[in-house]
């Protein structure tokens, strides 16, 4: 511990007094000059002096400690030179040059300390960047986005580099980010979309099934949703699962209403008038009966017959398969009486609205005659159309993935024909009233 005799003399190292002033000897390339007053004693005076350089000194002390301890000595840097500028401009009795060359060496230990800072801060940069520039290319979006989250982090956490590098590297960091955020965006947004058509597509299966769920034309319906099940199944998208559940639970429940009643109606139709099991001769008896009836319906008025007709085809279907010559035979003859009240009911029909609604006038041979006429627009119109799908068909490669579209331009040229046989007969019907 310092004596006042000690300290005196410490004082007197570093200053001295005169005209009752306390003077500061020249010092870091500085004149002396004074700092403070003489108040009681020569001996006070001074000694207080070197009491102010000592808690000066213990302070430059505190953070040359503090910096020799810590990892990041560039945080202390800004205080060093602050309290080396007050070397210059302290108040105090006591070797400010020795603080000040110690202050000045925990600089350039600093200066050391940053730039080999800013050289592993660069490193790590570069590879941030790197890493940041693959992840931009990810697919992977959950795990790509908790990567990015920690480069982000570690971006934020690593020191500075050189100024004139600060600029470009987060330039390049930032961008390879952005081609990244830009690319999940737009996997979000098409997903989305891709949701959205999902979802309007198992509506539209949803909606043709249902409708599907209590036809009668089982032969037609199953087949038809039997294809809505394949469909379905082929739907690209992912919908929300509560939504997708509530869904599937509807179309199955319309599937399976109809095959239900697709299984009792087999079943029935294994059963004769008598509750027996039906055979051939069965189903063939009632081919004929149901072929008669339509028959006797092409006499009678189409207002009357059509409503009739149209319940006999949902009868006919419920018959169930007969194979043989008879059986093409009736079937023939049912589509041609079918045919015929339909064409007749529409050639009626525009009569009808030819003359808006009034009863016809003339005679028997001129209301003939008007038919006439208009069946010969209806025919011409008929063969342009069949020629078009004639041409469409003959354009159709032979190959499996054209089966369903093939089969369908089949079924428009036979439904075609069958229309213009019956056109025919009706023209030729018509012709002969007219020439009467």
């Amino acid at each position: 511990m310092n004596t006042p005799e000690t300290l005196l003399a410490e004082a007197r190292r570093y200053g001295y007094t005169e005209e009752g002033r306390v003077w500061l000897g020249p010092v870091l390339g500085q004149p002396a000059r004074p700092i403070g007053l003489v108040k009681e004693s020569e001996e006070m005076a001074l000694t207080y002096f070197v009491h102010r350089f000592e808690a000066f000194e213990a302070k430059v002390d505190d953070l040359l400690e503090r910096m020799s301890a810590s990892d990041n000595q560039g945080s202390f840097l800004m205080k060093a030179q602050h309290l080396r500028s007050q070397c210059r401009t302290h108040d105090g009795l006591g070797d400010y040059a020795l603080l000040d060359r110690h202050l000045a060496n925990a600089e350039a230990d600093v200066a050391v300390s940053v730039e080999q800072n800013r050289a592993k801060n660069l490193a790590i940069k570069l590879d941030l960047v790197e890493q940041a520039s693959l992840l931009a290319t990810s697919v992977e979006w959950l795990a790509a986005g908790e990567q990015v989250k920690a480069l982000r982090q570690n971006w934020v956490q690593t020191g500075p580099v050189d100024k004139e590098l600060t600029e470009e590297l987060e330039n390049r960091f930032q961008a390879a980010l952005q081609v990244f955020f830009d690319r999940r965006k737009a996997f979000q947004a098409n997903k989305k979309a891709l949701a959205n058509r999902a979802l309007a597509r198992y509506r539209e299966l949803l909606a043709l099934a249902e409708k599907l769920r209590d036809s009668t034309a089982f032969e037609t319906a199953s087949r038809q949703l039997k294809q809505l099940q394949a469909e379905w199944r082929e739907v690209k998208g992912t919908v929300n699962k509560k939504t997708a559940s509530e869904l599937w639970t509807r179309f199955r429940a319309a599937n399976n209403t109809f095959f239900e009643r697709l299984k009792t109606h087999i079943e029935s139709q294994r059963l004769n008038d008598a509750g027996q099991p039906t055979t051939p001769d069965d189903l063939l008896a009632r081919k004929r009966r149901l072929t008669e009836r339509i028959e006797a319906l092409t006499r009678v008025a189409p207002a009357e017959a059509v409503p009739q007709a149209k319940q006999l085809q949902a009868e006919w279907k419920q018959v169930g398969t007969v194979r043989g010559e008879e059986s093409d035979q009736l079937w023939n003859r049912f589509m041609v009486a079918c045919d015929r009240i339909f064409e007749l009911s529409a050639l009626e029909y525009f009569v009808r609205k030819r003359f808006n609604g009034l009863p016809e006038t003339g005679t028997a041979t001129a209301r003939a005659q008007a038919r006439v006429a208009a069946l010969q627009d209806f025919l011409a119109a008929d063969h342009a159309e069949l020629t078009v799908v004639r041409d469409e068909l003959d354009r159709l490669p032979p190959t499996a993935a054209n089966d369903a579209a093939r089969q369908l331009l089949q079924g428009k040229v036979r439904s075609f024909e069958r229309k213009i046989k019956a056109k025919q007969d009706l023209l030729t019907d018509f012709s002969y009233l007219a020439a009467t």
